[in-house]
């Protein structure tokens, strides 16, 4: 039975419409800067899952819809986002290179999860579950891709966060900037985890708030204080 709960992925899709206009807008101020263009395609792919989500909810269970959901959601996650801040700490030959590795692992793990047949008596009119799919061991692709971005998504964020936390004061708010990010990260990891417990509305809730809060970041880490021209442009090279 629909609930409230159920069409908040509605209105994270519309949030992550903004966010990502406005991440990629960014980039093509400075098109050298992969570390964006990842960015918003993490905010894109993630607007993608939520979208899927409120469809579900408005149409009811589709098999297509079901299997574009599992790959953007479960298999992209916040991968893209983790590779932006590849980009960001890394040079461009090892994050090539970890790029590729990890569309790789994505493209043969997508295929599996197009190819299996579906349970149709685990479908729920109006929820998603990763418990519809036939070969349940596609499942275990998703937490791999999930301890990618909590090593460098989640954990480029609090390093951040500490060494800001140890500078000048006038860094603070990028100091709060990495801690909204990283907190905002953590938690569709928590939903996703109460999604394999069978309480997909966890997952909607914690979708719509982590995304405020990675916005929040990034807009902490981007604003204008008064900052000479140099000095902004630092703060968005930090990012």
């Amino acid at each position: 039975m629909r609930s409230f709960v159920h069409f908040i992925p509605i209105l994270t899709f519309f949030v992550s419409v903004p966010f990502f206009v406005s991440l990629y807008r960014h980039w093509r101020r400075k098109p050298e800067a992969l570390y964006l263009a990842w960015w918003a395609i993490g905010v894109a792919t993630f607007g993608i899952g939520t979208f899927t989500e409120g469809a579900t909810t408005i149409l009811g269970w589709n098999p297509g819809i079901f299997k574009a959901w599992y790959i953007s959601g479960a298999l992209l996650g916040g991968a893209p986002l983790a590779q932006g801040t590849i980009y960001l700490f890394f040079s461009n030959r090892i994050a090539h290179r970890l790029t590729a590795v990890l569309l790789l692992y994505i493209t043969v793990a997508s295929v599996f999860v197009l190819l299996s047949p579906l349970d149709l008596s685990q479908v729920e009119s109006y929820r998603l579950s990763g418990s519809v799919l036939e070969w349940q061991w596609v499942r275990l692709f998703s937490p791999v891709v999930n301890l990618y971005a909590v090593v460098f998504l989640i954990g480029g964020a609090i390093w951040s966060a500490v060494k800001y936390a140890r500078s000048d004061r006038s860094l603070r708010d990028r100091m709060w900037g990495n801690i909204a990010i990283a907190v905002g990260a953590i938690l569709p990891g928590i939903g996703g985890t109460a999604t394999r417990a069978g309480y997909v509305e966890v997952l909607y809730v914690t979708e719509f708030v982590g995304l405020l809060l990675i916005w929040l970041g990034y807009n902490l880490m981007t604003r204008s204080t008064g900052r000479s021209i140099h000095e902004k442009q630092q703060a968005l090279t930090a990012f």
